[in-house]
């Protein structure tokens, strides 16, 4: 249930808008409103340092289609089966087309992605032409579009309170308005006034087990490869406070990556990357140690074509990377060339050259032949020692029969012999409280609920497949939708 407060409310702080997130939703919004001459006040929750959310750790592009008719056609498509109102259709691609242009106004230098054919997922669908791939800058990559985002909110007069995360919003009991956010800092619950109106822009809920286990199909647990702090706060909110949700079953995932213990997000594993070939022998067991998969599959953010529908790559839990010696000396295990990525871009992780210091840590297991591998992993050793079998002479014969598979074709047989425990992994969420054309949170009965809006992840537009770049390109386009709408709320006496 929402605070309800008391006629004797004590606010700590004010804004007319008060912006729950700092990432791109965040920062669009955020400039949106108080260049229409709202003041602003942006509660983040992530220290400083760590703020920026999904959109800091991304591969830093943004969407920006060049038809509004033919990004229509794209969307639709896209949603599937899982139709989207037709009025959240039009605006998504009326304001998509808009990304460049508010990005030259704010300060940045939209670049479109070399080989821009490359990269649209679903070449396929009507209008895929329309999709253009940018990021600002001469460089793709390492957090530079989000640094000019964040450039361009503290070129204004754009209050941000970090480490202070959004605990509940503050609602009339009689009106249902929303007045403002209940939030915490330094261990202190202080009320923050929103006279217009408060944005969610808080992300998704990628780092909340609890919620993966009830909404997410198909897997038993998931881990982030992009911020920590996106955990449900916004949807918990606005549940709270009766809003409806959608697109909860869909996330842009899973791919298969190790989650280590000291680390709260995933290392990518770089011969499970499609397309690279490295020397050695690799497969992938679930736990029965039996392969599942093409090891190297190309997915579309985690969903495979599967009798004339996408669903998500089966990940059976626990999965195990099994290989040999001579993919264990070829170099780096991890991808340490990667653009994105939590532990890339904030924590900085230094993989060894040598994969040394990460057995040392147990993130490795080594053991000298496969019936030791097996008992080290707690896999039945039969099953092990004879999927390896099968998969030294499917390398012989040249021909995956079982899974397809036809890149690394080599053999698991240089000892001493080697086993990584993977994970299912995300890149992020898209459900959350169902938003309408005007970025305003409703309830089931489609009412907005008065002064609360939203943006981005939480509670995306995406509702079955995912373009890439559709994320912060969406991030843009709602903010400035529900930073304009916040901004023209009445103030309240």
């Amino acid at each position: 249930m929402a605070f309800q407060p008391k006629d004797n409310t004590e606010w700590d702080m004010q804004a007319d808008v008060v912006v729950v997130g700092f990432g791109a939703a965040g920062a669009a919004t955020a400039i949106t409103a108080h260049d229409l001459g709202a003041r602003v006040l942006i509660l983040e929750k992530a220290p400083k340092g760590q703020e920026g959310g999904n959109t800091r750790v991304a591969a830093q592009g943004y969407l920006n289609t060049s038809s509004p008719e033919k990004a229509a056609a794209y969307l639709t498509a896209l949603c599937g089966p899982y139709t989207v109102p037709e009025s959240m259709i039009r605006v998504w691609a009326d304001e998509m087309g808009k990304n460049n242009e508010w990005v030259e106004n704010i300060g940045g230098d939209p670049q479109e992605h070399q080989h821009p054919p490359i990269g649209v997922e679903y070449p396929e669908l009507p209008g895929s032409d329309s999709v253009h791939k940018f990021h600002h800058g001469d460089t793709l990559g390492y957090s530079h579009t989000w640094m000019m985002f964040d450039r361009a909110v503290k070129d204004r007069d754009i209050q941000i309170l970090y480490d202070t995360p959004g605990v509940e919003l503050v609602q009339d009991g009689v009106s249902k308005e929303i007045l403002g956010v209940q939030a915490e800092r330094d261990g202190i619950s202080i009320n923050v006034e929103a006279s217009r109106a408060v944005v969610l822009t808080c992300g998704g809920f990628e780092n909340n087990q609890e919620m993966i286990r009830n909404y997410l199909p198909g897997v038993p647990y998931c881990y982030t490869s992009g911020t920590p702090y996106n955990e449900g706060d916004g949807i918990r909110m606005a549940m709270a406070v009766g809003a409806d949700l959608w697109h909860m079953n869909n996330y842009a995932g899973p791919s298969m990556a190790l989650k280590a213990p000291e680390f709260r997000t995933t290392f990518s594993m770089l011969p499970l990357h499609f397309g690279s070939e490295l020397p050695g022998g690799m497969i992938v067991v679930g736990p029965d140690a039996t392969r599942f998969t093409d090891e190297k599959l190309k997915t579309s953010h985690g969903k495979v074509e599967q009798n004339g529908q996408w669903d998500p790559l089966r990940t059976p839990c626990p999965m195990f990377m099994i290989f040999d010696h001579a993919l264990f000396s070829a170099g780096p295990l991890y991808d340490k060339e990667s653009r994105s990525g939590w532990n890339r871009i904030v924590d900085q992780y230094e993989w060894s050259d040598d994969n040394v210091v990460e057995l040392d840590k147990g993130w490795i297991t080594k053991a000298e032949n496969i019936l030791s591998l097996a008992r080290s992993l707690n896999l039945e050793s039969t099953n092990l020692i004879d999927t390896v079998s099968r998969w030294n002479g499917i390398c012989l014969s040249g021909a995956d029969l079982d899974h397809g598979r036809s890149l690394m074709m080599s053999p698991i047989e240089t000892g001493p012999f080697f086993g990584i425990e993977l994970s299912p992994s995300m890149l992020n969420t898209q459900g959350g409280p169902r938003r309408n054309e005007r970025g305003q949170i409703v309830r089931p009965d489609n009412s907005p609920i008065p002064r609360l809006y939203s943006s981005g992840e939480l509670g995306s537009i995406y509702s079955y497949l995912y373009q890439g770049t559709g994320n912060i390109g969406e991030c843009l386009a709602f903010g400035r939708i529900s930073g304009r709408n916040a901004a023209a709320e009445s103030p309240r006496d």
